[in-house]
This record gives structure tokens, sequence and C-alpha cells, in this order.
């Protein structure tokens, strides 16, 4: 690819040391909101670029901002350096062989998100600086993207309150522009708590918490059959209440993860849910609390930034993969069954192709597919200010997402070459943006527009406070 804007070649001359960042990131995988040493790695990365840190935003530790430049539009690059709980796994080997049993693994490429963004922002950081251009470049930290709601915390602290764009990517199979579309989510908490009894010899003392949480994943499994197709609902039981059998469990804890296609359907959906905590209570006699602990608002759109972003990748082509890389590529995909490849291939709207391993093209601006969507709290930062993400293939078509294949091939050079034209990207609509004030303006316009018959609540209310232990069960 030829870097026909100066941007572009700034990423390049300070790309290596942002791929070792990523491959130290890869190195320690840290849970959500004790990204302690991977937010040191970047904190050390800002600070060497020089510029102006602030830390423990929102009240998160692991949360910080990097600033540059002076006066003008305040353009955001947002990054994320979070893993996945029981992906360890050994880089480059294609079987699952984790470096840790049960250990973590950046099973959504994370490593590689937080370092091309921060690549991107110091590149503009540069170009501000050579060209004497009145604007800043901020780079945001943002820990605990994986259910965490990191980004919604830091919206409500004021932290996006001054900015005029925001820039994202995140690693894919494809690269360009989706259609964007994210189901909003809030994540709570369900604690019964009963009566402890000898299971044998007075059960009928006992009031069991295990039974109530058993009871309530009944009702939402046959609640699903009655709700939104968009709709999804996950859980997992954080307390079960012990490990003796013979003792009737007096508290258990279950973790509800409710999506909906937007904040109304998500907030109907939640009030069914906690009417089934209720009903599971009240059959075994045990009391129920609940307690929020994360939320992202839907994706909200921005046309104007969505073509500027597919004009730089269709200017710069795919990320360059070459035979070493789609061979390396091939291997992963003998793992994987052919419908794995072509859900790949399914959600992004696209037809498949035989024998791709690595994908070096451009996908048409605003593909993909509702039906194969999560969620991100990049969607509340989008309420706030207009936003845009692409995505960039950095391992092969088809690796699933929160998978030990994705985690092997953090480390290979595709995930480098993906890292660098995600960079070039972000670095290139902002350089965009920073040039012509009438695509600024069109931004910002559809955005009050969208806004003005849109009125938004954030879906971490006032009263929750950042779970920096949810990653300690």
């Amino acid at each position: 690819m030829s870097n026909s804007k100066e941007v572009w070649q700034r990423v390049d001359d300070k790309a290596p040391g942002y791929f070792a960042l990523s491959d130290r990131i890869w190195h320690m995988p840290e849970l959500n909101y004790q990204e302690v040493r991977s937010a040191a790695e970047h904190r050390a990365m800002l600070e060497r670029e020089g510029f102006r840190i602030t830390e423990n935003v929102a009240g998160i530790p692991t949360a910080l901002i990097g600033e540059a430049g002076e006066d003008g539009p305040v353009i955001a690059i947002m990054g994320e350096y979070d893993a996945l709980p029981g992906l360890s796994q050994e880089a480059g080997i294609a079987s699952e062989t984790p470096v840790q049993k049960g250990g973590d693994g950046h099973g959504c490429g994370h490593n590689m998100l937080g370092s091309a963004s921060l690549l991107a922002a110091a590149a503009v950081k540069d170009y501000l600086a050579a060209n004497g251009l009145k604007g800043r470049v901020r780079y945001y930290g943002c820990p605990a993207e994986e259910g965490g709601s990191a980004k919604g915390f830091m919206v409500r602290a004021g932290a996006f309150g001054d900015v005029d764009i925001a820039l994202c990517w995140h690693p894919a199979s494809f690269t360009g522009v989706n259609r964007p579309f994210s189901l909003a989510c809030v994540e709570v908490e369900f604690t019964f708590t009963g009566r402890a009894s000898h299971a044998a010899a007075a059960p009928h003392l006992g009031r069991s918490a295990l039974d109530a949480v058993e009871l309530m994943h009944i009702g939402v499994n046959y609640m699903r059959e009655h709700m939104p197709s968009t709709a999804r609902v996950h859980y997992a039981i954080i307390n079960a209440g012990g490990i003796a059998p013979n003792v009737v469990q007096a508290t258990a804890t279950t973790r509800q993860l409710i999506r909906a296609a937007n904040l109304s359907e998500m907030w109907s959906l939640v009030a069914r849910v906690k009417k089934i905590a209720e009903g599971a209570a009240l059959m075994t006699e045990t009391q129920v609390a609940a307690k929020q602990l994360s939320g992202d608002a839907n994706l909200v759109g921005n046309r104007p930034l969505e073509e500027a972003m597919h004009a730089n990748l269709q200017a710069l082509g795919g990320p360059g993969f070459d035979a070493a890389d789609q061979a390396f590529a091939a291997k992963f995909q003998k793992t994987l069954n052919g419908e794995d490849i072509a859900s790949s291939y399914a959600r992004f709207g696209l037809k498949p192709k035989a024998g791709e391993s690595l994908s070096d093209e451009i996908y048409p601006l605003g593909s993909g597919s509702d039906s194969f969507v999560g969620s991100t709290d990049v969607g509340t930062v989008s309420w706030v200010v207009p936003t845009v993400q692409c995505r960039a293939a950095c391992y092969a078509v088809g690796t699933p997402g929160h998978s030990w294949q994705l985690v092997a091939q953090g480390l290979a050079p595709a995930a480098h070459k993906g890292l660098a034209l995600a960079a070039k990207a972000m670095a290139g609509v902002a350089q965009d943006v920073l040039n012509d004030p009438a695509l600024l303006k069109a931004a910002k316009d559809e955005f009050a527009s969208f806004r003005a018959g849109n009125p938004f609540a954030n879906p971490i209310t006032d009263d929750v406070e950042p779970p920096l232990d949810m990653a300690a069960h």
C-alpha cells in the first residue's frame, strides 16, 4: 500500500514499537478491571510519546487518557486491553495447548486493539505538531470491555463531554466498516438467601437458595420463546452455595446478561427477568436481591464518518498478507468445521470463497448481519459523540471469537499487519477531520439530528459503582 497520506507514513515509522506492545500485552492477559500491568504498559508508551496523561478516569484504576495538541477539534481514539477467562493458549500452536491450565487469554484480540489505537493516536499527535495544526488527539485506555462496561462509566463521569468525534476498531477475519448495529445489554446479579439445614436429617427446615437459582434459570429459558428474535439472555452461576450436598444451600448467586436491540427493549426484558427471579424466590420461600454490575447502549452509526473510514480503507487496500501468512492461517482453519467458516462469512454478509484462509479485501460499506451480533460499550460512547469503528483482518477466516484459536494467532505477522492497517485507517480519518471542516460539520449535524428524536439515558444508572471485583469470583 502507498502512503498517500502523511499520517500513514508516521504510522509505519512507529509501528514496530507498537507490534512489540501488542505482543507484551498478549503475554500478560488480565481480566476485567484487573489490567494493572497492561494499563501500565500503555501509560509508559503514552509517557514516551509525550502525551499529557490522566489516570484513574471515572474512579477506575486501570482507565487512563493521554492527550496531545492544543485547541481545535478533539479526536478520541479508543483502545482496550482486557482478556478473557479460561482461554490460555500457546502462540502459534494449532491445537488446544494452554500455557496455564484454566488461565486467561486474549481471545478477542484486545492486545492488538489497544496497541493499534495508541499507535494511531501517536501518529496523529506527530502530524499535528509537524503541521502546526490546531486540534487535540486523545487516546482513551478503556479497561473491562468484556462485560464490565468501563466506557459507560467513563461517559457517565463526563470523560467524553468535549469530544468532537470518536474512533475505534476491532480485530476480525475481514476488513471493512460494518453496518452499525450492536445489542444493548445489562449485567445483573441475583442473590438468593434461604436457610441452611441438614439435607438428610432435617430437609424440611431448609430453604434452598440453589433451588431458587435453578428455578429462575428454568423460567428464563421458557421466556426465550416469547422475546424478540434479536434478544439474548445468558447466565453463569457465580455462587452455588458451597460444595457440600448434605447442606441445604443458604445463599446462591446467578449472573444474568440480558441483551436486546435497543435500550427500551432491554429494560422491558430486564423487568421480566426480575419478575421471574421474584417468582423463584416465592416458590422456594427465599429472598432475592438484584444488583446491576454494568450496561451498554446499542451502537449508533454516523454515515459521514463511516464513509470517510471506508474511503481510507479502500485507499489503503487490505493488510497485505503473503504466502507465509496464508499458510499459517490455513493450519488453524483445519481445526474448524464448515459451520464455523460459513458463519464467519455470514456475520459480515459476505459470500464464502473456497480455499480462502485469510481475507485481504475490503468488504462493502455497511455489510453485516443482525443475526450475528454482540454488545460493546462503544455503543454508549456513540450516544454522546459521533463515533465510527472499523474491522481489520488479523486472523484466519472462520476463527470464532473468544476461542483458543484466536489467542493462538495473536502474535503472528498477520496480526501485526491487521493492527497497522487499523491504525492507518483511524489516523487517516483523523487527518481528514482536521483538514476538512465540512466533514466534521456533517458528522456532528447527523449526530445532532439523531439525538433530537432519541433522548438518551445511560444504561449505567447513578447508583451503580464500577464492579472492580467482578473478575474475582
